[in-house]
């Protein structure tokens, strides 16, 4: 595959991570909603899945945007390494 293949795969990835945060959905919640694995997802986000325009079109249902929304470039190419942080646990009110 052709570096520029690979930027734009990464790039679509890259999108949908925005509009999924955006939407406040975890990438488990998301996979759920469109009916796979957390772990595809996250090969999606980071560029490693070859998509297909019929699997474009049912990412953009399930984060409820038209298909063009997904190939809007995105804010940044950078993807954000590892876990989220867990909130800092509230203290009980005395």
């Amino acid at each position: 595959m052709e570096r520029r293949d690979r930027d734009l795969l990464r790039a679509v990835g890259r999108r949908i991570a925005e509009l999924r945060a955006a939407r406040d959905l975890t990438q488990e919640q998301f996979a759920e909603a469109y009916g796979a694995s957390a772990k595809y997802i996250q090969l999606v986000e980071l560029g490693h899945q070859n998509l297909t325009l019929v699997t474009l079109g049912r990412l953009a249902r399930t984060l409820k945007v038209e298909a063009k929304e997904l190939l809007i470039e995105p804010k940044t190419l950078r993807a954000n390494a590892g876990r989220p942080r867990r909130a800092e646990p509230t203290k009980p009110k005395r």
